[in-house]
C-alpha cells in the first residue's frame, strides 16, 4: 500500500517535530554539521534555484547521502568523471562527463520529481525526507522512528538496517537525523516553511501559558522548578506555528522575543518590556 501525506501522517510530522529535543551530548555535531551545510549554502540555492526545491532539503539530503561530498553524484555517491554505475544507473541521461555537482543534484532532484509544485509545507517536507531514504522503518518495524530523520534527538535510541534488508535491535545511527539538523535550523532562524511563516504578533493576543511567566534570564538557574518553568513555557510557545524554539530552561532573549510574538508583552525583567 501506497503511503501518502494524510492527515494522521502530517499532524504525526508536526508533533514530533514540535517535540523534538536534541540530546545534549550530540549537540555540538549538530551545530558543526549546521557550520558546513551553511559554508556552502550558495552551492545549494543554485539547485533549489534550477528546481524550485528548498535549499535546505538539497543540503540535507547531501549530508545523509554523501557526507557533503562534492565530488560525488547525489544520486548514490559515484564519482562525477562518468554516468553514475550504481542504481540509479546511467544518470544524468543529458550532457557530457565530468558533470558538475549541482548539474548531478539538479538531475537527482528530477529523478525524484520534486520541484516548485512539491508540497514544501513542514510536514511535506519531513515526508519527502522520509521518503528519499524508503519506507522501511515505517512498514517493518514502526516501533522506530526513522534514524534518517530522528537520530541524535529524545525520539531515537536504538534500531536500524546495517545493511539492504538486514535488521538489527541494537545498532544506534551514529548520523545526525536530517529532522534534527532541520529542527535546529528553525530554532536559529535559517529555515522557513510554506504553512509557517515567521509572524511578528499573533492576532490572538489573549493567549496565556498555563504557568506564571517566568524572569527573562541568559543563564541557567539552580533551581530545578525554575527551570522547569521555563522549560514548560518554551514547549508551550513551540505549539504556535512558525515558532522553534530550543527547549533548555533558559528564558533568554529568543524565548522573549516568542513571547511578545504570541501574547504582545516580552518577559519580565526584558529591558524591551518598557
Amino acid at each position: 500500500m501506497a503511503i501518502t501525506l494524510n492527515a494522521g501522517l502530517r499532524r504525526e510530522y508536526e508533533r514530533l517535530f514540535e517535540s523534538c529535543r536534541i540530546r545534549p551530548e550530540r549537540m555540538a555535531q549538530v551545530e558543526r554539521t549546521i557550520d558546513k551545510l551553511i559554508q556552502h549554502r550558495s552551492r545549494y540555492e543554485a539547485v533549489a534555484a534550477r528546481r524550485g526545491v528548498p535549499w535546505c532539503f538539497v543540503a540535507l539530503v547531501h549530508n545523509m547521502e554523501s557526507g557533503g561530498n562534492f565530488n560525488c553524484h547525489l544520486h548514490n555517491g559515484d564519482p562525477l568523471t562518468a554516468r553514475t554505475v550504481q542504481v540509479p544507473a546511467g544518470r544524468p541521461t543529458q550532457g557530457s562527463p565530468p558533470f558538475t555537482w549541482e548539474e548531478s543534484a539538479a538531475d537527482a532532484m528530477a529523478l525524484k520529481r520534486l520541484g516548485e509544485r512539491t508540497d514544501w509545507s513542514l510536514a511535506g517536507t519531513l515526508f519527502q525526507l522520509e521518503k528519499y531514504n524508503g519506507w522501511g522503518y515505517r512498514r517493518h518495524h514502526p516501533e522506530v522512528l526513522s534514524p534518517y530523520l530522528w537520530s541524535f534527538s529524545e525520539h531515537y535510541e536504538r534500531g536500524k538496517y546495517v545493511a539492504d534488508g538486514r535488521w538489527s535491535d541494537t545498532a544506534v545511527s551514529r548520523q545526525c537525523g536530517a529532522a534534527v539538523v532541520l529542527r535546529r535550523m528553525a530554532e536559529k532562524g535559517l529555515v522557513d516553511f510554506t504553512d509557517q511563516p515567521r509572524v511578528t504578533l499573533y492576532a490572538a493576543t489573549d493567549a496565556e501559558p498555563a504557568e506564571p511567566e517566568p524572569l527573562v534570564s541568559r543563564h541557567s538557574t539552580r533551581r530545578a522548578a525554575d527551570a522547569k518553568r521555563a522549560e514548560n513555557l518554551q514547549c508551550w510557545l513551540n505549539t504556535f506555528p512558525g515558532i522553534f524554539l530550543r527547549v533548555d530552561g533558559i528564558p533568554g532573549d529568543n524565548t522573549s522575543e516568542a513571547y511578545r510574538i504570541v501574547t504582545g508583552a516580552y518577559l519580565p525583567g526584558d529591558p524591551r518590556r518598557g
